[in-house]
């Protein structure tokens, strides 16, 4: 148990707070920002967030008639282009903790005649409301870095996966070419929230994203984190030099 367990704290950022506030905290940023959640992707990842995510689905394990669980689903951009994947067969459940991301979700659903094949449930990823072996794949884009007990929240997503199914994370990682940390943390923790300010009124917000992403496990850990909580063959694949990493593992 690490020493933030035993006191009660959580990072919120670079701030401790008590672990019962993190959720708070955490739903007030997205809240915010669950308007303009697109373009802080944009300000965060200069627009590449949009290669990766397609990638990321590209290279999913999934296939006509899945049933198919989106964690984190925010706005839905990971949710419609798995929906493609699974085709009419299928199903999208499209997850988030956030109440007001997830009404974006489905309202930009709607908007682009996507409505049958998808559900919408507000959940708490440390806490499913899914019966085991539910799912064929379970997805958590850009997501993970924010929930309280992620150790809670991985062995969930093993237990609503089927036999032979497969997780995926796709999240900020750790850079990897000491050359680029440099620009990188400019970019991040200079650049992000005046760009935050400017385009959302909201540097706050965009600063705890930057700051989350430094206080996420690197790739080594989180792939040891996923084989503890009991996925076979949790391998990782770094995008962009690290920027972000496509986690894997399977429930055997």
């Amino acid at each position: 148990m690490s020493a933030s367990d035993e006191s009660g704290t959580t990072h919120f950022g670079y701030r401790e707070v008590p672990r019962g506030q993190k959720q708070k905290l955490v739903g007030e940023v997205f809240s915010s920002v669950a308007g303009r959640y697109d373009l802080m992707n944009d300000l965060m990842s200069l627009g590449i967030h949009r290669v990766w995510k397609r990638y990321f689905v590209a290279t999913a394990q999934v296939k006509r008639g899945d049933r198919v669980l989106d964690l984190a689903g925010g706005t839905g951009d990971i949710a419609a282009l798995l929906r493609d994947r699974v085709g009419e067969s299928g199903e999208l459940v499209l997850g988030d903790i956030n109440g007001q991301m997830l009404r974006v979700g489905r309202d930009r659903m709607t908007d682009r005649g996507q409505v049958r094949g998808f559900r919408y449930v507000q959940c708490n990823a440390e806490t499913l409301p899914f019966p085991d072996a539910s799912f064929d794949l379970v997805t958590i884009g850009f997501g993970l870095r924010n929930v309280t007990d992620k150790d809670a929240a991985l062995r969930e997503m093993l237990r609503v996966l089927k036999v032979g199914g497969q997780a995926r994370v796709l999240e900020f990682s750790e850079v990897r070419a000491d050359w680029f940390k440099p620009l990188y943390d400019f970019h991040s923790f200079n650049v992000l929230p005046r760009l935050g300010r400017l385009f959302a009124g909201d540097a706050d917000s965009y600063r705890y994203l930057a700051e989350s992403i430094r206080r996420h496990p690197a790739q080594d850990e989180l792939r040891t984190m996923m084989e503890a909580a009991g996925f076979a063959r949790a391998r990782y694949r770094n995008l962009s030099g690290g920027i972000v990493a496509i986690h894997d593992g399977w429930k055997a």
